[in-house]
């Protein structure tokens, strides 16, 4: 066995009473300064789902240290379930899976995956080799305590209690079960995080990203997992996940996080990164050094090798929407972890997460805020603490409008769990229409978990039925996902309201789904519901069905718009020059107003600094 730096002899990982803390930390040290600047990383969910190996991880950390290094990229974390040696992509395998897991009820990484775990070592083999390369290490958990651990009554580290003693059913995840509420004030239940806190220490663990924690929140375990890494002896940046955190707990969280979600899981889905400009507005104020609202990972390159949404494919993002992305994510000063594979990055990818000008807006701007919203065009500025510079973005979020709702043959207003069946009937005359459109909005909270379902949908006559899932569509788009025939749209059977559907479309707001009509039909008849997938996530999803029979658009808006923003209201009484930091030229000598023109869905982002007067 591998041993620790403290040479403990014979010391082994899972065995031990008293771990070895690695790079001590004073108690009273403020955890804050351990992410004086939003962290930045990679990390394997957006690739690989639950079934990253050790190789995988290892060549995205060769990667980084070779070309992101030099960037400022540290954080290498390893995302969910790397405990179970037989996990599935495209939905978490619950029916058997294979866990790994320490006699003190503590999971272990999977030795299948993670060889280097073996003899004990757990992650620290793993570690080891980050910090080698200059990086650090991180690891994803689920808060809680094992249910397996329950169930076995597994001692707990450093208490008399067992696991069967910390626990509640009440507040499990909906939408994975591995794990039980840890109650706090019960006997053992702050030595199980000690526990667990003591374990990621000896392992070199430097980043935990701690799930289903804030949203809905969890104060009291947010406080237990707080004073577990403060007693551990080793910096261990803390994330909470997932999304949206309440905002009535902000400052909650900014004083026991350094980085806290403020979405659900973020794809590569223009409608999700629009939604962004709003709730990066709402969370700006709360932003402060080492605690940083958390817009979620950067889902570019290549995606879903073996992920929960999607298949392999490149970022669906228009380079335009991926400027708009990291625009934002760096004037609002986001983390950025990155969720491609890095090894497979093309030259513009690599480009876009290097550019040293956006990244010294993201690692050291102040003052960050929106200067004005103008229905789809926006702006923000921030300062640049070291010369008096602005800083200034623009965006460029216009979309082809949707009809109005009264314009569409049938519509079932908002559906949500609460819902009757959590469905809704539609039966519609549709005599001579030779369209349908089949459209999916979203309830105006979000389009988080708004997985929804045309289940059994026909076309009918006096003499005949048809499916229409017998008929190829025209055009299928979902905010989130790809639209599915007889499966939801995460790859999952058709469930709604417990009842299993053979014959249907997943899909997922904001969607809509075109068809060609064949002639002499003039019904169409469906259960428009919410599947299990978004009825059963956390606060769920809320959606409204529409069914049009001509077109679902208002006229398309232009190609790019001029956005005039005075000089004056970013502090600028006389001549400025401007420079644009994603080409990273001066564009020239500007007085009393600055109006580029902003391609739809993208960005500029520009250094505005005051002309220098002559001197004789």
């Amino acid at each position: 066995m591998k041993y620790l730096p403290n040479a403990l002899i014979g010391f082994s990982l899972l065995a031990a009473a008293t771990p070895a803390f690695p790079q001590a930390v004073k108690p009273q040290t403020d955890f804050h300064q351990w992410a004086a600047t939003p962290p930045m990383g990679w990390n394997s969910w957006d690739c690989y789902g639950p079934t990253v190996t050790e190789a995988e991880v290892k060549a995205n950390a060769d990667y980084m240290a070779k070309y992101l290094k030099t960037s400022g990229w540290e954080y290498v974390v390893v995302d969910i379930r790397w405990y179970v040696g037989n996990d599935t992509a495209h939905g978490y395998n619950e029916k058997d899976p294979d866990f790994s897991i320490d006699k003190y009820g503590r999971f272990t990484p999977a030795v299948n995956r993670f060889p280097s775990a073996a003899n004990g070592q757990g992650f620290k083999p793993l570690a080891d080799y980050m910090h080698r390369k200059g990086l650090k290490f991180g690891i994803h958990i689920m808060r809680g305590v094992p249910v397996v651990a329950v169930n076995r009554k597994l001692p707990i580290l450093g208490s008399t209690a067992t696991a069967a003693d910390i626990y509640s059913k009440e507040g499990q995840a909906g939408w994975l079960h591995d794990m039980y509420t840890v109650v706090a004030g019960k006997p053992g239940a702050q030595e199980y995080y000690n526990s667990l806190f003591k374990l990621y220490a000896a392992w070199g663990v430097d980043f935990v990203k701690v799930d289903d924690l804030s949203s809905p929140y969890h104060a009291p375990e947010v406080e237990m997992i707080r004073k577990a890494i403060d007693l551990s002896g080793r910096k261990m940046v803390l994330s909470t996940s997932p999304g949206e955190t309440p905002i009535a707990q902000a400052k909650h969280v900014q004083q026991h996080a350094n980085m806290w979600r403020t979405v659900g899981d973020f794809w590569d889905s223009w409608g999700q990164l629009k939604e962004h400009f709003a709730v990066c507005e709402r969370w700006a104020p709360y932003s402060m050094t080492g605690a940083w609202p958390d817009a979620d990972m950067l889902p570019l390159g290549r995606l879903g090798i073996r992920a929960e949404r999607g298949n392999d494919r490149m970022s669906q993002f228009t380079k335009d929407e991926q400027y708009t992305l990291m625009t934002l994510w760096s004037i609002f000063r986001s983390p950025l972890m990155f969720g491609g594979d890095l090894p497979s990055n093309d030259a513009f990818t690599l480009s876009l997460i290097t550019n040293k000008e956006v990244l010294a807006v993201h690692h050291n701007s102040k003052n960050n805020k929106q200067l004005f919203r103008n229905g789809d065009l926006i702006g923000w500025t921030a300062d640049d603490p070291k010369t008096g510079d602005k800083y200034l973005a623009l965006f460029n979020a216009s979309d082809q409008q949707l009809a109005d709702e009264s314009e569409a043959a049938w519509a079932s207003g908002l559906l949500n769990r609460q819902t009757p069946g959590q469905s809704k009937a539609v039966d519609i005359d549709i005599a001579g229409a030779q369209k349908l459109y089949l459209n999916v909005r979203d309830g105006g909270d979000d389009t988080a978990w708004d997985h929804a379902d045309w289940l059994t949908p026909t076309l009918s006559n006096d003499t005949q039925t048809l499916p229409l899932t017998s008929l190829t569509w025209t055009k299928a788009t979902a905010g989130w996902g790809k639209v599915s025939t007889n499966k939801s749209v995460s790859g999952a059977d058709l469930m709604v309201a417990g009842k299993k559907y053979e014959a249907g479309i997943g899909t997922h707001a904001n969607s809509i789904i075109e068809y060609d009509l064949p002639a002499g039909y003039t019904r169409f008849k469906a259960l428009a519901g919410l599947d299990n997938a978004g009825a059963s996530q956390n606060v769920g999803g809320t959606v409204n069905f529409l069914v049009f029979t001509k077109s679902p658009f208002k006229p398309m808006p232009p190609d790019s718009a001029r956005i005039a923003v005075p000089l004056k209201q970013l502090g600028f009484d006389g001549s400025c020059t401007i420079r644009n930091l994603w080409t990273g030229k001066n564009i020239g000598a500007f007085k009393g107003e600055f109006a580029p023109y902003i391609r739809r869905h993208g960005a500029g982002f520009y250094r505005i600094s005051a002309a220098k007067s002559k001197t004789s």
